[in-house]
């Protein structure tokens, strides 16, 4: 069956090739009736359009590259499903790309990107990106690039987070008021923005609540379920004593739980325990966790906004415009005392 081509559209329509072309890109110098006719018997003929060849032309793919350090964290699907809602609303397809918290891989996945001539790159960064010559690539290509969660200051580029120093400011602030006095924080061995700013958060909310900040009570590590479980044993070991946890994300929160459940720790009457992010499976854990949210679809929805308020703009060079989300307390059992 011989395919359809817009040559055949425009014989159909006794109209120009190049009308044809324009109309089936939506183009302003076209008219909304030709477009409507063109747009009919493309249909009718089954066109299929050519994307490789339209982005030749157009030197647009419509497509944008998204890169997240892991998929199995609800968190970052969450902001993915947003940032996809608003882009493909507005007529553009994503490309995702799992880092997996490695730095190499992140290079390859934005190596990939360019090649595949994507319009621009969401990111958030690994736990281990420490330079950023991958990310000025972009930057050199004219190629947007925006951040969202993680976000390398260095780039002064367009980024939406959370305030994070006042998550972890309520979070501490929490426990402090359900009676809490030797919260353990547990917080990230690199030194990345986010965490750092809720360590922040953490010793500003017992100072000003007149407690001790404890160095022993501050835990660095690689944060995960495990790290969690080994936070909870050393401190057993080492006689470390504390009344609650702070732990910068759930899945680390949910380690401490499990191991001090395991030790017949009553949480929350004997052990406090918050976690970050408000994973779904805090809510369906005993006791259910509390947490911080982040307000992932929001995120996502405004960092694609922010994308395209750029493009319209034609802004495609960096500059440190930010956006803060309110982080939301939710006050679930392990840290909520029974009065």
């Amino acid at each position: 069956m011989k395919k359809v081509t817009i040559l055949d559209i425009a014989k159909e329509l006794n109209i120009t090739f190049s009308t044809v072309a324009r109309a089936l890109n939506d183009h302003p110098a076209i008219s909304a009736n030709t477009k409507k006719a063109v747009r009919e018997v493309a249909e009718r003929l089954n066109y299929r359009q050519n994307k490789i060849a339209s982005s030749l032309r157009s030197g647009k793919t419509n497509v944008i590259g998204v890169i997240v350090p892991s998929l199995e964290v609800t968190f970052f699907s969450s902001v993915v499903y947003g940032i996809e809602q608003v882009m493909n609303a507005n007529g553009y397809n994503i490309l995702l790309y799992q880092s997996n918290e490695k730095m190499d891989q992140e290079a390859n996945g934005i190596e990939t990107f360019l090649q595949s001539r994507v319009d621009g790159i969401i990111a958030s960064i690994t736990t281990e990106t420490t330079t950023f010559s991958h990310y000025e690539e972009i930057i050199s290509r004219n190629t947007p690039l925006l951040f969202f969660d993680r976000y390398p200051k260095e780039l002064n580029a367009p980024s939406v987070s959370i305030d994070d120093y006042k998550g972890g400011f309520i979070a501490t602030e929490h426990l402090i008021k359900q009676g809490y006095k030797r919260i353990l924080h547990i917080t990230a061995e690199r030194d990345i923005p986010i965490f750092r700013d809720r360590l922040k958060g953490y010793i500003d909310a017992l100072k000003h609540h007149g407690l001790e900040v404890d160095e022993q009570l501050i835990i660095k590590g690689n944060f995960s379920l495990q790290f969690g479980k080994e936070v909870i044993r050393n401190a057993k070991s080492a006689g470390l004593i504390f009344d609650a946890v702070f732990a910068l994300e759930d899945f680390t929160a949910m380690g401490v739980m499990h191991q001090l459940l395991e030790y017949g720790v009553k949480i929350p009457d004997e052990v406090g325990v918050i976690g970050f992010a408000n994973e779904a499976f805090g809510s369906l854990v005993t006791p259910k966790l509390s947490t911080i949210d982040q307000q992932t679809l929001n995120m996502g929805k405004e960092v694609a906004r922010l994308f395209l308020k750029r493009i319209k703009n034609n802004d495609v060079k960096p500059v440190a415009e930010e956006i803060k989300l309110e982080p939301l307390l939710i006050v679930r059992e392990s840290s909520r005392k029974l009065n």
